[in-house]
């Protein structure tokens, strides 16, 4: 049926439960012990000097309220250090909730009320852009849209503003790489210019027919705010770099059904092959307080099938954005394609939850003949249950890589300072490092992220420290030549008869990463790990670290955890403490790998079952001040760690 000729009727929830925010603890200090003093004050290794480069005023007038501003520093990337610390004047920017009233997602961080706005430097903002994650020159950026490869080429777009570092006006980038790390920017894609998206051009996916044809599926937004989906493709399918795209003139090729809300019909997933050959693909939406996937099928991507009920549903998530479904194998170590079914195979529903921006996921049963889908444990149900990543990300995106046999997750991660700050430094938020996805066939009961193999063509010089001794309470000085660039991969032991002797607890609710102190925290067996951003005073550090539980049966409990509560003196940034529990299975040492590229920190534990993504804006600890330590807050346990640090280069070469 076409657009207009819907009439399908969704059966009601009458579920209203909301979603709880976690609350979170003030920040205790570490302990200071002498040994920590010494490690503070240890002589560092000479820095290699940054190349000076020049640092470009670009004045910018127009009105807010009545006021005039003036936004900030087009900054070069990579290397290069701004050689005078220029304050740069603040503007005045609302902090608001924006794309609410349009009918997405917040797209602002909220910081602390009445909370004063730090007198950034140039310099200081030059520290805070990426060298190595993806991000466009300029302005601002979020979702992840249709990733795909064809013809050699990994395409990447994303939605952008190309008038500012706020939302609005959105548009899709296009970025376009041969190996997901070194990016070459293109034209925009597509943008606002017809009535059924001329309030935005939100988000779609990619879909790659059998006969070798590309569509995309997406959301647009009317003149009216009524969200709609709508048809794109390539004009010219010769083309491997896809520059330009033409929308179908019979859009909008579908419409909200009886029972949803105008603003609630949003984000088609990547289409997959039904056992009778037709297409189909999801659509998150919310019915009262329950969240949703739409289960639409079609032949030829212009006329529709509103299937019965629903791909799943959970009462009390909200609105249900950005979902993806991909089936993931339960015994080979590749990824498979979208289509892909059968015994040997798990089924992935995520979503990104708009009630409180986190991207869910669980593992179950594809029905292919009914198009639902059945968690395998209803108690870690979609939006209950497991996370991507702890940290900052969001409104995530996979896709099939056909030629490496991989599923590689893209992921938005905001910005969390001061909306006045984007706009000074006249950018706004990253996109993640490209993941794989698999299934933890050792755990059988959580998948497993890691950065693409192709970042490693980044690492430089190697710095290796075997079996660094931490004793309980101390704090000991990494030595490594720069600490802003660097992939770090560490495992840990622990005093084995440390963890026989302490005596267990039965209290389920001993512990938590974000009620329980952060790492200041002292427990028998924890907290562990490493302060990253370190200023050599400790006044500015971001503990990424281990706490070990035990109860009275002996069981240990791992939890992996970031505390930003101490990351920076300004006040206006987030400084929550984030983590979950991780698995550790019997044999296994204690390992986490850290991604640290300037203001983004990426944590993974245990290979990759656990994540933290961190957003950190230190106004001390940068450049040739920021330090690494290995630190040990427990009380009982003492540690052992084998680091090796690599040196990073910057994946830069804009064209």
């Amino acid at each position: 049926m076409s657009f207009q000729e819907q009439g399908h009727a969704l059966p009601q929830s009458h579920d209203t439960t909301p979603i709880l925010n976690s609350s979170l603890c003030p920040y205790t200090p570490l302990l200071e012990s002498a040994d920590a003093n010494a490690a503070a004050d240890a002589p560092l290794r000479q820095r290699r000097r940054r190349r000076t480069s020049s640092v470009v005023l670009l004045l910018l007038t127009g009105l807010l309220g009545g006021a005039i501003f003036v936004a900030v520093v087009l900054l070069k990337n990579g290397n290069n250090e701004p050689n005078e610390e220029m304050a740069v004047p603040l503007v005045n920017a609302v902090p608001v909730g924006r794309g609410v009233a349009e009918g997405v997602s917040s797209k602002s961080f909220r910081p602390l009320l009445r909370a004063p706005v730090f007198a950034w430097t140039a310099k200081m903002l030059a520290w805070h852009r990426t060298a190595f994650h993806f991000q466009p020159r300029k302005n601002w950026m979020n979702d992840p849209n249709g990733p795909l490869i064809y013809k050699g080429w990994y395409h990447f777009f994303y939605q952008y503003n190309p008038y500012g570092a706020v939302w609005g006006n959105i548009v899709w980038g296009h970025a376009v790489s041969k190996d997901l790390i070194h990016w070459r920017h293109l034209p925009i894609a597509m943008v606002p210019d017809n009535w059924y998206d001329i309030n935005g051009v939100w988000t779609g996916s990619a879909t790659i027919l059998e006969d070798g044809q590309l569509i995309m599926l997406y959301t647009g937004s009317t003149n009216e705010s009524v969200q709609v989906q709508n048809l794109a493709y390539p004009s010219d399918l010769s083309d491997p770099l896809l520059v330009d795209w033409v929308k179908y003139p019979g859009n909008p090729v579908l419409g909200p059904p009886p029972g949803i809300a105008p603003q609630d019909f949003r984000d088609p997933t990547t289409a997959w092959l039904t056992p009778e050959g037709k297409w189909r693909f999801t659509i998150g939406s919310q019915i009262n307080k329950t969240g949703i996937s739409l289960v639409y099928d079609t032949k030829d991507f212009k006329t529709f099938e509103l299937l019965n009920g629903a791909l799943h549903r959970v009462a009390g998530t909200g609105m249900w954005e950005c979902v993806d479904f991909y089936p993931v194998s339960k015994v080979v170590e590749n990824g498979l394609d979208t289509s892909d079914n059968g015994p040997e195979v798990k089924h992935i529903v995520k979503t990104s939850l708009d009630d409180d921006r986190n991207d869910y996921y669980a593992i179950g049963t594809y029905d292919g003949e009914s198009g639902s889908w059945i968690p395998d444990d209803p108690t870690i149900d979609v939006g209950i249950g497991l996370r991507y990543d702890y940290g900052y990300f969001y409104a995530s995106k996979s896709f099939y890589d056909q030629e490496k046999k991989r599923r590689v997750l893209w992921g938005w991660i905001k910005e969390t300072d001061n909306e006045k700050t984007d706009i000074q430094k006249g950018w706004a938020s990253v996109q993640a490092i490209p993941r794989t996805i698999v299934f933890d066939k050792k755990t059988g009961s959580n998948i497993v992220q890691w950065p693409v193999e192709e970042i490693k063509r980044l690492r430089m010089n190697k710095n290796v420290f075997e079996k660094v001794e931490a004793k309980p309470g101390s704090i000991v000085y990494i030595d490594v030549p720069s600490a802003s660039q660097v992939d770090i991969v560490v495992e840990f032991e622990l005093d084995e008869e440390a963890l026989k002797s302490i005596n267990g607890t039965d209290d389920d609710e001993a512990y938590s990463c974000m009620t329980s102190g952060g790492a200041a925290e002292r427990g028998a067996l924890g907290p562990f790990g490493l302060l990253i951003h370190t200023h050599k005073s400790l006044t500015e550090q971001t503990p990424v670290y281990f706490y070990i539980s035990k109860d009275t049966q002996g069981n240990f409990k791992t939890f992996f955890c970031a505390d930003h509560s101490r990351s920076s003196e300004a006040s206006e940034v987030d400084k929550a403490i984030y983590g979950s529990t991780v698995p550790v299975l019997k044999g296994e040492k204690l390992s986490m790998r850290i991604l640290v590229d300037h203001s983004i920190v990426e944590s993974f534990a245990q290979g990759g079952r656990t994540c933290i993504t961190s957003r950190i804006y230190p106004t001390k600890a940068i450049y040739e001040d920021g330090h690494i330590f290995l630190f040990n807050n427990a009380t009982d346990a003492a540690i052992t760690a084998s680091l090796q640090i690599w040196q990073m280069s910057s994946a830069y070469a804009h064209s």
